[in-house]
């Protein structure tokens, strides 16, 4: 009976609207969790290049030989890191990797020669050691009085708050199109319901259960709303794959930011947008039928 009930009532003229419309908060919803996952991402990614390295930048003095009192300061800062305990190594960086470190603000063809560059000390902590930041910044300002430490846990809570206030953001446009999906389907759903209010009746008056013609409307918006749905995502998830390859076409990926492409192990989330779309559609139809046939009858 279940089967026969799928297609007692006609489709209606409105119903590709409607799929257009789902088909959009589909294409929304699947960007908004795409966004989260890169996000998310982004956040892990940050936080394991950062958080067991610390730099150190020595700014040219600015009386005297410039030039040999940077050279000493730096010197002594070396030194001084690779014998600190739980510092791995430390390595200076040379004048090309300090240009591409700027290279993002001043662009490939910014003039950079003749300004007196810091010198930048990347050094890395031994994995599971504790770092006493504030002594080991106060020794180095002894052997180098213009040398300054960043531990980058600063820089961490700063881009990890920036992740989860995207992630949660994500979310709640996911709530936002959840209840406006629903909303458009209780919408056609009670309009579908006047439309074919004589067939409705006639069903009733053959005996027929408020379940029974709830059934005959559930599953048709649970197959539309499902395809509809696919179809936005399916959108949303080419958007994303294509993100990638960009560079093609000569647009290149915002400095500092993340790349908008997901991988391909994460693509599959974006299947729980049209499930989720399907059972949204299904639910609302059910208690919007049954809440109009009990009301009426």
């Amino acid at each position: 009976m279940s089967e026969r009930a799928t297609y007692i009532l006609p489709r209606d003229k409105g119903a590709a609207p409607l799929d257009f419309v789902i088909a959009v908060m589909a294409f929304l919803a699947a960007l908004a969790l795409g966004a989260s996952l890169v996000a998310d991402r982004a956040a892990q990614g940050w936080q394991s290049g950062l958080s067991d390295r610390i730099t150190v930048q020595i700014m040219p003095p600015e009386a005297g030989d410039a030039r040999a009192g940077l050279e000493t300061e730096t010197k002594a800062a070396l030194a001084l890191l690779n014998a600190a305990p739980g510092i791995a190594h430390a390595t200076l960086l040379s004048d090309a990797e300090i240009n591409a470190l700027v290279e993002p603000w001043i662009g490939k063809d910014g003039a950079v020669s003749g300004i007196p560059l810091p010198r930048l000390i990347d050094a890395s902590v031994t994995p599971g050691a504790q770092i006493d930041a504030a002594a080991l910044a106060a020794q180095l300002k002894q052997a180098a009085p213009h040398a300054t430490l960043d531990d980058h846990r600063r820089w961490i809570a700063r881009l990890k708050g920036l992740a989860d206030a995207v992630r949660w953001s994500a979310y709640a446009i996911l709530l936002l199109i959840a209840g406006a999906t629903a909303a458009a389907v209780s919408f056609a759903t009670r309009a579908g319901l006047d439309a074919h209010h004589e067939m409705v009746a006639l069903l009733h008056q053959m005996g027929a259960l408020p379940g029974f013609i709830a059934r005959a409307v559930e599953w048709h918006y649970f197959i539309s709303a499902l395809f509809a749905a696919a179809l936005g995502t399916l959108f949303a998830a080419l958007f994303f794959l294509g993100a990638s390859g960009l560079e093609i076409f000569g647009l290149e990926a915002v400095p500092f930011l993340p790349p908008l492409s997901l991988k391909w192990t994460e693509i599959p989330w974006l299947a729980a947008v049209p499930a989720a779309t399907a059972l949204i559609a299904w639910a609302t139809a059910r208690i919007s039928v049954l809440s109009v046939v009990k009301a009426i009858y």
